[in-house]
This record gives structure tokens, C-alpha cells and sequence, in this order.
């Protein structure tokens, strides 16, 4: 068929959704031999949006077909529209599919309007165009009250960016100020198959900082408690204040590590995103300035498959102050990040770390997906991706899952 004799028509659906509504309408196509170009659907609170791009001959056996599709929409209870497509604007369009694709994801316990205006408004300054929109929490009552409120959207767009830089610092500020998570990625090959996730443990996996937990039973609690936060938040360096921590804890008794392990505060989520991560294929690992007592115990817990962080000496059942081999600060931490990926042929690009504190920020910056985690304002600052209104499976939904896909382990 020349491209003279060919029609691009539009047709657009709308209605109560129902089964058979598609097959309905593509069995009148496939009577007119229609090409279809193009077919996209969504669905909110059983009302169809349907859209089909098709070809068909142009000029006398077009009409039928408009014809049939109207009768066929009246038995269906539908309502139908016809947008006749030129050739010029066809193929404007396809060729459109060469622009740059991004994910963007917005989480929150709830979303409201204005995160969602303020969120798309950045989008479109940047010449950011919505493709699609598709929610990846489970639907919401607004009769019971939920136990762990989550909301989430993912957003695929496409565009040449005007400045990623002012981009990316507007997020920053809309998180800040209306309490959203905003999460943008690059739609590619590596984003749909990350492979390996990393974990900082101290407030991170855990809501502690166990080496404070030690401190407070050693009576030195609140000296290791302001080195800690000082080390945390990137004012001294972190093997320094490791060394200054292991000093004070000199003489603590090894019997009181086994309660404080036993009654370690797992992170809200924790749960839930490790058995998807194992369910779906993925590796783990803790990579940790804590240690490996600790470390080892989560690793049971949690179905883990790395765990390095730093050795406690205990000598004559006390801890000495010391540690064995060299500490796991966060040039270690990324260096193991690294060995990992090549040791189980995983690509730096399918990988994934999640931290909170600065010396989380070597590995943060090297994975594919670095993530701050309820994380300290500088750290959060300079990681490209940060989540502090969910627990910890929020990162699932970075991942593209949706709750059935992660709900459904429960069923089997």
C-alpha cells in the first residue's frame, strides 16, 4: 500500500471498564485488515481510557469501519472518539522515541496535589514530557486506617533536560519543603536490571547506632554518642572517631553483646525488602563501619549473603579497645562494593547502595543507584536519590515493583 493510500486514525475509548471492551473493538479492526501503530490503556476506579493508533486503506472502506467501531461501542456501553492522524505528524512522532527516557518516582505515606504540581512543574520547565504514569502502591482506604501508609508513582518522561543541575536542586527543595521523596533515574538497560544491593547496617538496617548501645552499657555513652554524630555528619574523619569510640569501650564485658544483638531495632521495611531482593534474585550485602558480630546476626536474620564490617578483639572475655585487621571506612566500604560485583559478574551500573551517614557516600556515588537513607542533610545533599518517608522496601518501588509483584510472595 503507497503512503498515499493510507488513513492514521486515533481512536480513543472511554467508559466503564468491562472484559471484552478490547477485543470488541480490535475484532472490527482485524475485519478492515487494520494495522494497529499504537495501543495504550489505563484504569482509575473502573473508568477506561483507551487509546488505539491504527492503519487502515484510505477512502471508501475507512468509513465502514468508523461505522462498525460506533456500533460495536454502543453494544459495548462505550463512548468513542475518531482523530483523524496525518503522515507528517505520524512520523514527527515516531521519531520522537529517540529523546533521552527517564523514571521518576515520588513517595510519600500520602501524596498530595501539591507535591504532584510542584514535582511536574520542575518537569516541565525542563521541556520534560509525562509519557506514562503508573502507581505502584496497592489502593488505599479511606475508611480503615492503615498501619504503614505508603503511596508511590512512577512517572516515565522523556525530553532533552535544559539543566539538570537547577533540576535536580528544585527536587531537592520540593523533598525538603512538602515532605516527598523524588527519586529520577535514567531509563536504561542497567536501571531494569540491577543485580546487587548494598546495605550500610547502623541506622540504616537498624535504628541504631550499636556502637553507642556498647558505649552506654560501658558508661561512656554520651562522649561516643558526640563522636559518632560528628563522624556522621562528615566534621571528622571516620576512622579517626572509630579508633576514639573502640578506645572507651576498653573493659566491656563480651557477655553483653549476644542481648544487645538479640534486641536490635530492625528498620521498618527491612523485612519485606529482603525477601523480595532474595524472591526476585538479587544479592545482598552488609558493608558496615560496625561490626561483624552484629553484622553476622542480621545476615541470619535477614537471609544476607555478604557481610564486612569491622572485628571487635576480646581477650580474657572483654573487649580491648582494639580491632582486628583494618578498618572498614568508606573508601573499604565501596572497595568491597566493587569486589563483590566482579566476584559474582555483576556490571558497577547494576548496582545499588543505600547509607545514611558520610561514610556511606563513596559507595553511594559509585553504585548505579545510590540511595540516603533517613540520611544526615549532607549526605542526603550529595547522594543523587534519597528516601525518608518509607521504611526501607520504598527502595522496591525505586525498582520499578509494585506491591502485587511483592505481595504475592506471600501467597506461594
Amino acid at each position: 500500500m503507497a503512503i498515499e493510500d493510507k488513513e492514521i486514525i486515533l481512536l480513543k475509548v472511554s467508559g466503564q471498564d468491562k472484559p471484552g471492551v478490547t477485543a470488541g473493538l480490535t475484532s472490527v479492526l482485524a475485519t478492515y485488515n487494520a494495522i494497529v501503530l499504537d495501543i495504550g490503556q489505563a484504569d482509575i476506579h473502573d473508568t477506561l481510557s483507551l487509546g488505539i493508533l491504527f492503519e487502515i486503506e484510505a477512502g471508501s472502506s475507512s468509513a465502514p469501519v468508523l461505522k462498525d467501531l460506533l456500533f460495536k461501542a454502543y453494544e459495548l456501553g462505550i463512548k468513542v472518539k475518531f482523530i483523524p492522524i496525518t503522515i507528517a505528524d505520524y512520523e514527527s512522532w515516531v521519531k520522537a522515541q529517540s529523546k533521552q527516557r527517564y523514571i521518576i518516582n515520588i513517595l510519600g505515606e500520602t501524596l498530595a496535589a501539591s507535591q504532584l504540581a510542584a514535582v511536574t512543574k520542575i518537569m516541565s520547565d525542563q521541556n520534560l514530557n509525562i509519557d506514562s504514569i503508573k502507581r505502584l502502591t496497592g489502593r488505599t482506604s479511606i475508611v480503615e486506617e492503615e498501619a504503614y501508609p505508603r503511596s508511590c508513582v512512577q512517572l516515565s518522561v522523556s525530553g532533552e533536560i535544559v539543566d539538570k543541575t537547577a533540576m535536580t536542586a528544585n527536587f531537592m527543595e520540593v523533598s525538603r519543603t512538602l515532605n516527598v521523596d523524588i527519586s529520577f533515574q535514567e531509563d536504561n538497560i542497567y536501571r531494569r536490571n540491577r543485580r546487587l544491593v548494598c546495605f550500610d547496617m547502623d541506622s540504616t538496617l537498624i535504628q541504631t547506632e550499636v556502637i553507642d548501645e556498647l558505649a552506654e552499657l560501658a558508661g561512656v555513652g554520651e562522649q561516643v554518642k558526640a563522636i559518632t554524630e560528628s563522624a556522621m555528619n562528615g566534621e571528622i574523619d571516620f576512622s579517626e572517631s572509630f579508633k576514639k569510640r573502640m578506645a572507651l569501650l576498653e573493659g566491656l564485658s563480651e557477655d553483653v553483646l549476644h542481648n544487645v544483638a538479640v534486641n536490635l531495632p530492625i528498620t521498618k521495611g527491612a523485612h519485606r525488602l529482603m525477601k523480595a531482593l532474595k524472591y526476585y534474585g538479587y544479592k545482598t550485602a552488609i558493608l558496615s563501619g560496625g561490626f561483624t558480630y552484629f553484622g553476622h546476626y542480621l545476615q541470619r536474620e535477614l537471609g544476607i549473603d555478604y557481610v564486612h564490617a569491622n572485628e571487635l578483639e576480646i581477650k580474657d572475655g572483654k573487649l580491648t579497645g582494639n580491632y582486628i585487621g583494618e578498618i572498614v571506612d568508606g573508601k573499604k566500604k565501596a572497595e568491597f562494593l566493587k569486589a563483590i560485583a566482579e566476584k559474582e559478574g555483576i556490571h558497577i551500573n547494576q548496582t545499588i547502595a543505600v547509607g545514611d551517614g558520610a561514610n556511606d557516600l563513596p559507595m553511594i556515588n559509585l553504585a548505579g543507584l545510590g540511595i540516603a537513607f533517613h540520611a544526615k542533610p549532607t549526605v542526603k545533599e550529595s547522594a543523587a536519590t534519597s528516601i525518608s518517608s518509607l521504611g526501607l522496601d520504598g527502595v522496591l518501588y525505586l525498582l520499578g515493583y509494585h506491591d502485587r509483584h511483592i505481595d504475592m510472595m506471600d501467597e506461594i
